[in-house]
């Protein structure tokens, strides 16, 4: 760079000053005056060349192509007084690097114009030297030249002229200052104020002696402004969900500064490589001769490769041509089965859908039909009482009547027991109600006699005396117990009398036929065959109120609830009901037989609505067991609890003999003697045993050897008959003896009656 050529740097950011505080006009005025009178005539004479000079010369350097007015402001580099005072050589602090050539005198230092020169030479004016091949622009010494708005800079060495000031000018300012200093300490101003409060009065700030101002003085406290960076504002987190998100925050923000640091600027790496190139730091390429220019070579020719023939060619062309042919029928193959899994998909989800509308229907409907079960179930809690009243009450019709029956003949077996036993002694106590039972034999007797005539009317008049069923009522009993009998029926319609509902009063229009129909699956898996049988029972039992088993001959088949179930049990239409097959639930008829009619007639038999001494009794009994046997097997517990209250009865009947011959020929040895009636009465009283043995025998031929039935027909024979027939051998006991032998199967005649045979 030569000497002459101006140097003009222009930045191109602004470099942050300390800002001063702002003082008064008087007071700049002030010290303008101070600075004048303390620079020397020297120094002002330089200062008025070089502002000439400003203003005539423009910089030569620029950086972006030629000058154009009106670019901008460009910016001075100003130089502060000590810079110039170095510059100009005037300050102490400047040692000659030989300190023979410094020239001492007396009155101060003094420098001659050879040592200037040998300092401007030994101090360095110029920067690095830059590579050849680096771009001479430089934005930070970039600047517009516009002598409009510019102020430049001209820094002229070697035509500036060195002003030493002198000894005598330095102590003058010396004083002078000493003096402003003392004035401005008494307290007194050389200069007239404009503001209207006195500085003294003005706050100073926190270093009043200073007349720069901190930027937190003026915009407040430091910590306020910069909070964000100094964690001012940062709060403790005590509590978990607090914590966390700190923890949240902490990580985000190291995410986001490793982010940054992977982030290469270009400009901020082209200047910090352009700092380290100004500063020296940086090793100066070799120069554009230096550098080995790049010589182009040509791509490497391959080696010739001999033309393949055709039949290599055709063969791999035709393995090829195989491998996609495959690849094809493989895929054609892949896409048909996606296309059927998606086909079948679609049909699955319509079956889902249906499935799903079929279960939402099935759940409505069950709904419904629990509603209606409830209600069904309320219904047989309601009506059920009275059901069973009636029922009670008819079992007491019945036993009553048996009862009736029992004490007749039992009195009547008395009767002739005392004709060829004798009567029985008679105490104190009880002779008063043996006499009045004496008294009422004849009476008993005419009865007898006159009913024994009206069935003689009644049936053929050859039967011998005894063998008839003497077990029908008195004309008042026997009106009394059939006008109870009418009373039972019609209270039984009362009992759905105030029953509307057609479902409620035929069990057939429920809503069983229904779920079998819609839901059989769920209908067979909650045996819903037995729950229509467990509430049709109601009804089953409601209709056989006022049924006898025995006197009424009315088989089951024609009950309004056996053909309910029949039909219920065979659905079906179009055909014949005896047509139709069977239903999932099976017979429902032998169910309910089982489980309703069996225990029903049970308890008729036990309470004498069957009489062992009625051969037509006996002949009823054997054709409802097996109408009952027809539905119901044998073996099963239920029909052999039946037969077990048939055989009750036969036992109870055997049982109340054996005690009244037992009471009456205990001692007879001593109270026989000759009566006249004894011979009829002992053929009576044989000849009513004979017929129940006929009966037990009959009833034995039908269940076969179960029950200990041999056992009873030989307690009947032996202590019934045999003893009887012993004492009037000769007037009728040798007769019944042999009628009795020949009714008998061989193995069950008693060694008795064998042993009274053969002699």
């Amino acid at each position: 760079m030569s000497s002459d050529s101006p140097v003009i740097f222009k930045r191109s950011k602004a470099k942050p000053a300390v800002r001063a505080r702002a003082i008064s006009p008087d007071a700049d005025a002030k010290l303008t005056a101070i600075q004048t009178a303390e620079d020397s005539p020297t120094t002002l004479a330089t200062k008025l060349k070089n502002k000439i000079k400003k203003t005539k010369t423009k910089s030569r350097l620029s950086f972006g192509g030629d000058e154009e007015e009106g670019d901008g402001e460009v910016f001075k580099v100003k130089k502060s007084n000590l810079s110039l005072k170095v510059a100009s050589g005037t300050h102490p602090a400047i040692v000659p690097p030989n300190l023979e050539q410094a020239t001492i005198s007396s009155n101060g230092p003094k420098y001659d114009a050879a040592y200037l020169k040998e300092l401007k030479a030994a101090t360095p004016t110029a920067r690095p030297p830059q590579p050849s091949n680096a771009d001479p622009y430089d934005a930070d010494m970039s600047m517009d030249l516009d002598d409009t708005t510019q102020q430049s800079m001209i820094i002229d060495v070697e035509e500036t002229a060195t002003v030493i000031p002198s000894e005598s000018s330095i102590r003058v300012a010396k004083e002078r200052r000493e003096r402003i200093r003392k004035t401005q300490a008494s307290g007194e101003d050389d200069f007239i104020s404009l503001s209207v409060a006195k500085r003294d009065e003005a706050p100073q700030g926190p270093h009043p002696e200073s007349r720069l101002m901190r930027e937190e003085d003026e915009l407040g406290e430091g910590d306020d402004e910069f909070a964000e960076y100094t964690s001012a504002q940062e709060r403790i987190a005590l509590g978990k969900k607090s914590r966390k998100v700190e923890a949240a925050q902490r990580r985000d923000a190291m995410k986001e500064l490793i982010a940054d640091a992977d982030e290469e600027d270009e400009e901020t790496i082209e200047w910090e490589q352009e700092q380290l190139r100004r500063g020296g730091h940086r090793t100066p390429e070799p120069s554009g001769s230096a550098i080995a220019k790049k010589v182009y070579k040509a791509a490497p020719i391959p080696p010739s490769t001999p033309l393949p023939s055709l039949g290599p060619s055709i063969s791999r062309l035709t393995e090829q041509l195989t491998q996609l042919t495959i690849s094809h029928a493989n895929n054609s193959a892949t896409l048909n089965s996606l296309a059927q899994e998606r086909i079948q998909v679609d049909d699955r989800e319509k079956e889902m859908r249906e499935m799903v509308e079929k279960a939402e229907a099935k759940r409505a409907w069950f709904g419904d039909f629990k509603e209606w079960t409830e209600s069904v179930a309320g219904f047989l809690d309601e009506k059920y009482p009275a059901l069973e009243k009636l029922e009670e009450e008819q079992l007491s019709l019945f036993k009553e009547r048996h009862d009736m029956v029992v004490k007749r003949r039992t009195e009547d077996d008395e009767d002739d027991l005392a004709a060829f036993y004798g009567p029985l002694p008679v105490s104190t106590v009880e002779s008063q109600t043996v006499e009045q039972s004496v008294d009422r034999r004849p009476q008993r007797r005419v009865d007898r006699i006159a009913r024994r005539q009206l069935r003689s009317s009644r049936r053929p008049p050859d039967q011998e005396e005894g063998y008839s069923t003497d077990s029908s009522l008195n004309a008042p009993d026997s009106l009394a117990y059939t006008d109870a009998m009418k009373s039972l029926v019609s209270r039984k319609k009362e009992v759905l009398a105030d029953v509307k509902a057609e479902e409620f009063k035929d069990p057939g229009k429920g809503r069983w036929s229904v779920w079998r129909e819609k839901y059989s699956d769920s209908y067979v898996g909650a045996w819903g065959g037995l729950g229509v049988v467990s509430v049709w029972e109601f009804w089953v039992r409601l209709e056989s109120i006022g049924w006898d088993c025995i006197e009424t001959p009315r088989s089951l088949d024609n009950f309004k609830w056996y053909k309910g179930l029949y039909e219920y049990s065979r659905p079906g239409a179009g055909l014949v009901v005896e047509e139709r097959e069977l239903g999932p639930d099976g017979d429902l008829v032998a169910s309910m037989i089982s489980s309703a009619i069996i225990p029903l007639i049970c308890k008729m038999l036990d309470n004498g609505a069957l009489d062992v001494y009625s051969q037509k009794d006996i002949r009823r009994m054997v054709d409802l067991a097996e109408e009952i046997e027809a539905s119901v097997e044998s073996e099963s517990g239920k029909f052999q609890l039946l037969l077990k209250s048939v055989m009750n009865a036969f036992e109870n009947a055997i049982s109340a003999t054996e005690s009244s011959i037992l009471k009456y020929s205990a001692g007879h040895q001593s109270r026989v003697g000759f009566n006249p009636a004894a011979i009829p009465a002992r053929r009576r009283f044989l000849n009513r045993r004979v017929k129940l043995l006929g009966n037990l025998l009959r009833f034995r031929k039908y269940i076969g050897e179960r029950f200990g039935v041999g056992i009873l027909i030989g307690r009947l024979v032996e202590r019934s008959i045999v003893n009887v027939a012993e004492g009037g051998w000769d007037v009728g006991g040798q007769e019944v003896a042999e009628k009795i032998a020949k009714m008998l199967p061989e193995d069950l005649i008693p060694f008795s009656l064998r042993n009274l045979r053969t002699n």
